[in-house]
């Protein structure tokens, strides 16, 4: 059985071990073969039976060329590079992830949220440049300062992730409002309460998007939501890019609508260097880390082999349809 993972080094930079994979066939590991449609993936594949996949695109054009893949093991919850109604046709089996990263994706929010309130790294940068040893006063601040007791957080979804950011930001005082088809009891013992889209815009102090991306949340922050938004609105965005527009979110920080956004993921990764946000006020980047704690890896590359073992003993997990 021919194993080959297509874009390793993410999920294991050399702190995860891939023997447990070695252990269930011929495993060729490649750090990164292209994020963009290329002749190379499926030279990569060769031959190979089981594919283990990150953000490579698998195409129906890629597919074609793979007579001999039968399965696609995704180091992610997300899958949307691969054609699933290709997959479908020639039988492939495609699973995922589906729950690995809650505490640590969860953490990383209420950490843009805090960085958003003081922006910490910037005075860390500030100080270690000389400018508190110059100054006149015994503390400064270049940026306001802001107390989270009392503020509305709008979740823009409230399943996992949402529901264990919700019980960190209760425990730092803020009130709790959720959009989700879903209600779940959890999320109302909590003291959740659930309202509309609208109301979310119109009521939040702080908005954050935890929700995946789905047809209906494509671009679903945009001028027009925007305008409907508390003035001074944060927005913290750890979920997915797409779901932003991304000159309208620049135009509403450069106009001070919104006065921070604090933002994980874009709408193409990694940013490109054209990208509005990278020019906006009061806009902290980072580059897609929010699942990338060791132990949320470990969780990942745990539920790999478990789905591997699964399919290989004819009883596929968590298979992921078109």
């Amino acid at each position: 059985m021919k194993i080959t993972v297509l874009d390793g080094y993410t999920e294991n930079p050399g702190d995860l071990s891939w023997k447990e994979l070695e252990a269930l066939g011929d495993l060729t590991v490649h750090d990164r073969i292209s994020y963009t449609e290329s002749p190379q993936i499926a030279q990569a594949i060769g031959d190979s039976e089981i594919v283990v996949v990150n953000k490579t695109p698998l195409s129906r054009e890629t597919l074609e060329k793979c007579p001999q893949l039968k399965m696609i093991s995704v180091l992610a919850t997300g899958y949307n590079t691969i054609d699933l109604a290709c997959t479908a046709e020639k039988g492939i089996t495609v699973s995922n992830v589906p729950v690995y990263g809650t505490y640590s994706v969860s953490q990383f929010a209420i950490a843009l949220l805090l960085e958003a309130c003081h922006h910490i790294g910037h005075h860390n940068q500030s100080v270690h440049q000389g400018q508190w040893s110059k100054n006149p006063d015994w503390c400064y601040w270049d940026y306001p300062q802001i107390e989270l007791e009392g503020m509305v957080y709008g979740l823009f979804g409230c399943g996992n992730i949402g529901i264990h950011t919700a019980r960190i930001a209760k425990a730092l005082g803020m009130e709790i409002i959720a959009f989700d088809a879903r209600q779940s009891a959890e999320a109302k013992e909590l003291g959740v309460e659930f309202v509309s889209f609208e109301t979310l815009l119109a009521r939040s102090d702080v908005i954050g998007l935890h929700m995946p991306l789905l047809p209906f949340n494509r671009g679903i922050i945009n001028k027009d939501t925007i305008a409907k938004m508390k003035d001074g609105v944060i927005l913290i965005n750890n979920s997915r890019g797409q779901m932003v527009v991304e000159q309208d979110l620049a135009d509403a920080l450069d106009s001070g609508k919104v006065a921070c956004a604090a933002l994980d993921v874009v709408s193409s990764e990694p940013i490109h260097a054209d990208n509005p946000l990278l020019k906006a006020k009061n806009c902290i980047l980072t580059p897609h880390i929010s699942w990338a704690t060791k132990k949320s890896r470990q969780r990942i590359m745990d539920t790999t082999v478990q789905n591997i073992k699964a399919f290989l003993a004819g009883s596929p997990i968590n298979v992921v349809h078109a």
